[in-house]
């Protein structure tokens, strides 16, 4: 099965602050998961949802979620697909849970995936360059 994730890292200075909301929009934007045109916040609702409940390792519905945060269930499910593709948030029986336990984890979790992405990257640009012949 072919899986594609997409991977985006946007470099922003963090502020200093104790408040672990500000903390999570700051790490949750640095990952590219939250953009200006959600004006509601929802990404970040759905995101925090999931978070609190990951750890107890609790899957949660799209229905449960959209239930919870008063949002419609098509706008859960883009969110989720969202946070899914970015390699955060997987499928499972009872619904959608963080993909690790912590996001400690969860970060760890990607650099390897992404480690694993350039190492595949550099070995086909290699593999190109010897056929150009350089």
């Amino acid at each position: 099965m072919f899986m594609i994730k997409r991977f985006t890292i946007v470099r922003i200075r963090k502020i200093p602050t104790q408040d672990v909301n500000q903390e999570l929009q700051w790490l949750g934007n640095a990952m590219g998961l939250f953009n200006l045109r959600d004006k509601e916040s929802s990404c970040f609702r759905v995101f925090i949802t999931l978070v609190k409940r990951a750890k107890n390792n609790q899957p949660i519905s799209s229905d449960g979620i959209a239930e919870k945060l008063d949002l419609s269930r098509s706008t859960v499910l883009h969110h989720l697909n969202r946070l899914v593709d970015a390699g955060i948030v997987s499928r499972e029986k009872g619904g959608y849970a963080l993909r690790e336990t912590n996001l400690s984890q969860v970060i760890k979790d990607i650099r390897q995936d992404l480690e694993s992405t350039f190492s595949e990257l550099q070995k086909i640009a290699d593999e190109i360059d010897q056929k150009l012949g350089y």
